[in-house]
């Protein structure tokens, strides 16, 4: 019988006191007791709307059953059938605007915590699942797969499923891409990525590190060394700026930038010689996850004040709920409708203040939203050492540049087909922030699936 609890089963966090000042992870998961109980919510519905809002289909009701038998490694055979990715989708997938908005137990209460229990499996399955459905025997046809973010690791495990050669080439020294550049420890720890890439190594796809495609080499010379197909999830690390007088001024930076280097380059650890300035008070403009996980990184570094600059309200913000909230229980302060219009420096360029203007809602615009407009004479200053500008990324224009017979749009994305995968060269695909521009990364582990499927049919009829 299910259980008819209206609301999600807690999940334990650290202190937040305790954790402003550390690099663990926040959210703690669920014990065995409280998996199986949360699992029991879940009413197995007919019609499985759950499944509708999965990017890569997960049969999300089916695992959860599995969970609520005391099976969690049957629960993790399920979701392997669909993702790679259990551990990391378990953490940082948005569910509460995929899955688990379609959850039919929300409509009188909370919807089943899905991504949590995903994240359970992946946890509690580990090692207690049966071994991975075997990939087929090499098949002797070459692909090459660009990034080694969420879209590049689902393409090339599903490629290798398949019996292709995969060789994935990584622009920076460690592979994994936004998740391993981009993600916080506290959110994500680097072991599980690790874990995932070794995992990718073990099956026999060849990651090959430092490796600029566009630079180090062609998409052409790619193709010369015997690839029948590439596929490009390159991300979109290309940062935008306000363009605002003073935003050359020195301790300005994108949180592109901030985050690579306390992500990638460890700069949060004394072991490590990584320079990052470490702020007195810092402001980070922009209500998205980039912008939280930038504020919560200054905090843990050190910064006595730490603000996030909003041009709309906080329920506006399209950050993951549980990130805002985080993020307000560790000390962030969250100024909503304040949009900052110059940056103010010394007489050595060092930043000392950001001034801003208050907002209020204005017209609806073209996404449905009130535009907000300044409220005249409304200026005032915060004092800060540090702007870290979080306003999104576009795709780098490398590849494209460097790439006859591909095809961009204003925004910098690449154009695809019809199927949202092939380019407009033969032979070369795309998914991912490559080509909607910043989204999620099961957004992207969607796309590198379906661009798995598109390059095996093209091969198949080359």
């Amino acid at each position: 019988m299910a259980n008819m609890q209206k609301d999600k089963t807690p999940m334990r966090a650290l202190d937040p006191a305790a954790r402003a000042k550390c690099w663990d992870e926040v959210a703690l998961g669920y014990t065995d007791e409280e998996a199986v109980n949360e699992a029991a919510r879940c009413l197995n519905c007919r019609h499985k709307p759950c499944i509708e809002g999965c990017p890569v289909a997960i049969d999300i009701p089916r695992f959860i059953s599995e969970i609520a038998k005391g099976n969690p490694g049957a629960a993790l055979d399920v979701i392997e059938e669909s993702s790679a990715l259990a551990a990391i989708c378990g953490r940082v997938c948005p569910q509460e605007t995929q899955c688990e908005k379609l959850c039919v137990r929300g409509i009188k209460g909370e919807p089943v915590a899905i991504g949590r229990l995903e994240r359970y499996a992946a946890e509690a399955g580990a090692g207690k699942n049966q071994p991975e459905t075997a990939d087929s025997a090499s098949n002797g046809k070459k692909v090459a797969v660009v990034g080694s973010g969420p879209a590049g690791l689902t393409c090339a495990s599903d490629l290798r499923r398949m019996g292709y050669e995969v060789t994935v080439f990584e622009a920076l020294h460690s592979a994994g891409g936004v998740l391993t550049y981009g993600i916080p420890e506290f959110r994500l720890p680097k072991s599980i990525v690790e874990s995932q890439v070794d995992d990718l190594r073990k099956r026999g796809v060849e990651f090959v590190l430092d490796a600029v495609v566009g630079r180090t080499f062609t998409i052409d010379e790619l193709f010369s060394r015997g690839f029948e197909a590439i596929f490009i999830g390159t991300g979109a690390g290309l940062p935008g700026f306000l363009g605002i007088p003073g935003e050359n001024s020195v301790g300005v930076m994108s949180a592109n930038e901030f985050l690579t280097r306390i992500n990638l380059m460890k700069a949060y650890d004394p072991e490590y010689d990584t320079p990052i300035k470490v702020p007195a008070a810092a402001a980070i403009v922009g209500g998205g996850n980039v912008a939280m996980d930038a504020a919560r990184c200054a905090l843990r570094l050190g910064a006595g004040k730490v603000y996030i600059l909003y041009r709309r309200s906080e329920e506006e913000m399209p950050a993951r709920r549980e990130e805002i909230e985080h993020a307000k229980e560790e000390g962030v302060e969250l100024c909503a409708f304040v949009n900052p219009v110059r940056v103010n420096a010394d007489e050595k360029g060092n930043v000392v203040s950001v001034t801003c203007k208050r907002m209020r809602p204005g017209e609806l615009d073209s996404s449905g939203r009130r535009r907000p407009v300044p409220i005249p004479d409304s200026d005032f200053d915060i004092e800060i050492d540090t702007l870290i500008v979080a306003v999104g990324t576009s795709p780098n224009p490398l590849i494209r540049m460097t790439t006859p017979g591909i095809e961009a749009n204003s925004r910098g994305c690449l154009v695809t087909k019809d199927d949202g995968v092939s380019t407009t060269r033969p032979g070369v695909f795309a998914g991912g922030d490559a080509v909607s521009g910043a989204a999620t990364v099961i957004l992207a582990m969607g796309a590198g699936k379906k661009a798995a499927f598109a390059i095996d049919e093209y091969i198949k009829n080359k």
